[in-house]
C-alpha cells in the first residue's frame, strides 16, 4: 500500500505546531477533513509558508504518518488575497469556514461541500465591499441547504398556508424550522425537537420549558437587542434606534424573530443560486446601505438557526456585528 496520496484542499484552520511547523485542518475534495502537518511552514523561506495560509487551495502530496500525516509537496491552485485585505471579507470567510467545519466529514469524499465553499470564497474575493454582508447571508443559506437544513420559507410551518411578504405579522421560528404566522403561534403546540438534537440545548439560555411556543417567546431586533415582549421590534421606528451592542445569542428553541416585508422578500429569494450576481448586474438598491439592516437581520436569523441545529456557536459571528454595525449606519428599508 502506498505511503503517499494526493488531495486537493482548502485550508480552513492553521495553528503553530512544534518549533517551526504548522498544523492544518484542510477540507479536501477526495477525503473530506484532514489534519496534517506542514513541516517547516513557519520558517522564513519555507516553500510551504504561503501555501499553508488560510483559504489557499492547494494540490497536495501527503505522506502517511503514525499519528499525523505530513505534506510533502504543495502546489497552489487558487488564493484569495483581497479577502485578507478587508476585515469584513476576512470575517465572512472565517464564518463560512466554521459552517463548513460543522458539517464536513472525515475519510470520505466531500466534493459538493468543497466546490460550494470554493465558489463562495471566490465570490467574496471578487464582489464589491457593499455586497459582503448580502453575500455572507446568501452563502450561509446555501451551506445550510447542502447540509439538509433548508428552512421552510414559502408556507407557514404551523398552518402550511402560503406566505407572501405582505401577509401581515410574520416571524421566523428556529424550532418550527421556518416562517410562521404570529397570529397562529398561540393556537398551536410547540413543535417537537428534531431527532438527534441534545436536550441540553433547551435550557442553555436559562428559560423554562413550557408546553406552548409563545410562553417564553423572545423577539430580536435587527441590532441584536432582545426583549421578552417583542413590542415594536419589526417596525421602522425600532429600526431607527441607535445600534445596540450585540448580546450573546440565546439558544432557546422558542426563539422567534419578527420580520418585516422587506426581510421576508429577501429571505425567500435566498434560494436563488445566483441572487447576489443578479442584484449586482441590475445595480439593485437591495445591496446598498438602506437595506443593510435587513441583511443583518437575516444573517442573525440564519446564525441562530445554524447554531441551534449544529449545537455549536459560530465564534467569528461576533466580529460580523462589529464590522457591519460600526461601518454602516443601520437605516430602515
Amino acid at each position: 500500500m502506498s505511503r503517499t496520496y494526493k488531495a486537493t484542499g482548502i485550508n480552513l484552520k492553521s495553528a503553530p505546531f512544534g518549533e517551526s511547523d504548522r498544523l492544518l485542518t484542510i477540507l479536501t475534495d477526495e477525503y473530506g477533513l484532514l489534519r496534517v502537518v506542514a513541516p517547516g511552514a513557519r520558517k522564513h523561506r519555507s516553500s510551504l509558508g504561503g501555501r499553508s495560509s488560510l483559504f489557499v487551495v492547494n494540490q497536495l502530496l501527503i505522506a502517511k504518518g503514525r499519528s499525523l500525516d505530513k505534506i510533502v509537496q504543495a502546489e497552489s491552485l487558487e488564493s484569495f488575497p483581497k479577502i485578507s485585505q478587508n476585515l469584513a471579507k476576512l470575517t465572512a470567510a472565517q464564518y463560512l469556514a466554521e459552517l463548513a467545519l460543522f458539517q464536513a466529514l472525515s475519510d470520505q469524499p466531500q466534493a459538493e461541500l468543497f466546490c460550494l465553499l470554493q465558489a463562495q470564497l471566490s465570490r467574496l474575493e471578487t464582489l464589491p465591499a457593499k455586497a459582503t454582508l448580502a453575500s455572507l447571508t446568501h452563502a450561509t443559506f446555501q451551506l445550510l441547504a447542502l447540509a439538509g437544513l433548508t428552512p421552510q420559507l414559502q408556507t407557514c410551518c404551523l398552518t402550511q398556508v402560503q406566505i407572501w411578504p405582505e401577509s401581515g405579522e410574520i416571524g421566523f421560528s428556529v424550532t418550527a424550522g421556518g416562517l410562521v404566522r404570529l397570529d397562529q403561534v398561540e393556537r398551536h403546540p410547540k413543535p417537537r425537537l428534531k431527532s438527534g438534537l441534545p436536550k441540553s440545548s433547551l435550557l442553555r439560555s436559562g428559560l423554562p420549558k413550557s408546553n406552548s411556543l409563545n410562553s417564553s417567546l423572545r423577539m430580536a431586533a435587527p441590532a441584536g437587542h432582545y426583549s421578552l415582549d417583542g413590542s415594536d421590534q419589526g417596525s421602522e421606528k425600532s429600526m431607527q434606534r441607535e445600534p445596540v451592542p450585540s448580546q450573546p445569542l440565546p439558544s432557546s428553541p422558542n426563539l422567534l424573530l419578527r420580520l418585516n416585508s422587506a426581510e421576508i422578500s429577501l429571505l425567500q429569494q435566498l434560494q436563488q443560486p445566483d441572487l447576489i450576481q443578479d442584484l449586482l448586474e441590475a445595480d439593485s438598491a437591495l445591496l446598498h446601505s438602506p437595506y443593510q439592516a435587513n441583511w443583518l437581520t437575516l444573517e442573525r436569523l440564519l446564525r441562530h438557526y445554524a447554531q441551534y441545529h449544529f449545537d455549536r456557536p459560530i465564534r467569528s459571528a461576533g466580529l460580523i456585528d462589529v464590522c457591519f454595525t460600526a461601518s454602516d449606519p443601520l437605516s430602515p428599508a
